[in-house]
């Protein structure tokens, strides 16, 4: 197909921080140089882990006020990046964050894994037929790293993104990571622990089909993390940045963000999500 200008990128992510941390370079560089950019969220991430001490009461066993504190994290992380079409599936707080696998927050009336897949599905495909993407992203089946919520965002997308040219999953090259990983090592005064080998989700690169430069846009991508304070730490001492989840662990910042093409041609797509589509 003869691609309409601008180009139209839509990624399907399951909650607020995840736009950053998976894809936060990808988004920036595209926006950046013109292309339409909607990043969908389907929860508010109701039941994410909180750092800062100060902010423990909006846990959902206390207050259960954090999804609405990470809706302005997720807009103060949308104009870093310069996205500035966002949507919440089905609406702001249609669907709850289940939790992890196995905690009572999967049995919540609201949460996203309990609801249907088919009614979720078909949000996602007005979104997509309103936009009219030519790219779509979002996990692979096992969500990246087994979450129930990235998992049931693979199933909707994969069912809502029939007629869009390409859909990509996310991923992190092993190779890479492991670079990364290295050179974290190396620092002294890093504030976290590093990574056991093989302890962060990794893909192999004979799988991975596209990589993506972001090199040029760390600076936002680092803004966008550093948005996201509840979930996310950023330490950064001049050219040098890392960042950790609630776990402790220290994870490099890296200058490549990296796909695994699920469905359309991968001609031209080596380093550009939108290569070779005329």
């Amino acid at each position: 197909m003869t691609l309409t200008a601008p180009p139209r990128l839509l990624l399907v992510h399951a909650h607020p921080d995840d736009e950053s941390l998976w894809t936060g370079g990808t988004i920036a560089r595209y926006a950046a140089t013109g292309v339409h950019v909607t990043v969908v969220t389907c929860t508010l991430g109701e039941e994410g882990e909180i750092i800062p001490p100060a902010l423990s009461e909006l846990a959902a066993g206390a207050a259960d006020q954090l999804g609405g504190y990470r809706v302005a994290e997720l807009r103060s992380a949308c104009t870093a990046l310069g996205v500035t079409d966002h949507r919440f599936l089905g609406g702001v707080g249609r669907w709850r964050d289940s939790g992890m696998a196995g905690v009572a927050a999967n049995s919540h009336p609201r949460a996203f894994t309990r609801g249907s897949a088919d009614e979720q599905a078909e949000q996602l495909a007005a979104i997509i037929a309103s936009v009219k993407p030519q790219v779509v992203v979002t996990y692979d089946a096992f969500g990246g790293y087994g979450h129930p919520d990235h998992i049931r965002a693979h199933e909707i997308t994969m069912a809502a993104a029939g007629d869009v040219d390409r859909v990509f999953y996310t991923a992190t090259s092993r190779a890479a990571l492991e670079e990364g990983t290295a050179g974290l090592a190396t620092w002294d005064d890093l504030p976290w622990r590093l990574p056991a080998p093989g302890e962060l989700p990794a893909t192999d690169d004979a799988d991975i089909t596209t990589t993506v430069d972001v090199s040029e846009h760390l600076v936002a991508k680092l803004r966008a993390l550093r948005a996201h304070s509840t979930q996310v730490s950023v330490w950064q001492d001049g050219p040098r940045a890392a960042y950790a989840l609630s776990n402790g662990i220290a994870q490099p910042v890296l200058p490549a963000e990296s796909y695994v093409l699920a469905r359309g041609s991968a001609e031209g797509a080596g380093t550009d999500l939108f290569g070779g589509l005329d």
